[in-house]
């Protein structure tokens, strides 16, 4: 195992700064969840303390102040292994999916993949929101981010992608029918929107109801993963 160069570092964080399809991973456990779903490291840097850790990927020796500069974290495990995140072309959705539209909250999507994952949504497509390599989404997520098919796109690519497919997309807004009434036959993509602004016109227009989750009066709205985990867990409950 070798040194890692100054050279070598100083390229790392360039990378970071500027290639949003890179993944630097501060976390043991969550950096194996993504080796074991099929996703390859490409390079690992480590502190002496984890010298022996089989990341399956070329390994650098480093000091934890070199880690510490490429993690996002405060206090880094003492390791950071990059990947480069690649997606799927996106799938017609055969069950229940997740579409998150506009969302920008890293905390907010990666509690929503973590529940996406938990309910049994086969899979999540992201529009013009926050990029799927965020940090916090990934760390938020629980390692859901390796476990669940994401397709992250332009909302209007979405459009073109949902009328062509035909996809039955439910609209989740404070006036919608009540959550708990609701009954489907059929797969249907529950579509949450911006934490501000909603669920924007073009992908309202695209759906064949809206639903909400009925609430004490004087109560505005409930946080978007928050919301968002219950709508899918009582969609998928049958």
């Amino acid at each position: 195992m070798q040194k890692a160069s100054g050279e070598l570092v100083k390229t790392l964080k360039k990378q970071k700064r500027e290639n949003n399809f890179l993944l630097f991973l501060d976390n043991v456990k969550i950096i194996k969840d993504a080796i074991s779903n099929g996703f390859k490291p490409k390079l690992a840097l480590v502190t002496k303390e984890f010298a022996n850790e089989d990341f399956s990927c070329e390994t650098f020796i480093t000091e934890s102040s070199v880690i510490k500069d490429l993690a996002d974290v405060k206090t880094p495990q003492g390791v950071c292994v990059l990947f480069e995140y690649t997606q799927d072309k996106p799938i017609v959705p055969k069950s229940h999916f997740l579409v998150l539209d506009g969302l920008q909250d890293p905390g907010n999507v990666g509690t929503l993949l973590r529940s996406a994952l938990a309910s049994g949504i086969e899979c999540v497509f992201i529009l013009s929101g926050v990029n799927p390599t965020n940090a916090k989404l990934v760390r938020s997520s629980a390692g859901a981010v390796f476990n669940i098919p994401i397709f992250s796109m332009q909302r209007a690519e979405f459009l073109e992608f949902a009328k062509q497919n035909n996809l039955n997309l439910i609209c989740t807004d404070m006036q919608g029918e009540n959550i708990f009434t609701f009954k489907t036959a059929k797969p249907v993509g529950i579509v949450i929107g911006n934490e501000g602004n909603g669920v924007s016109e073009e992908i309202k227009n695209l759906c064949f109801k809206t639903v909400s989750i009925p609430m004490k009066k004087g109560i505005e709205s409930l946080n978007a993963g928050v919301s968002g985990s219950i709508i899918m867990f009582e969609i998928t409950k049958n």
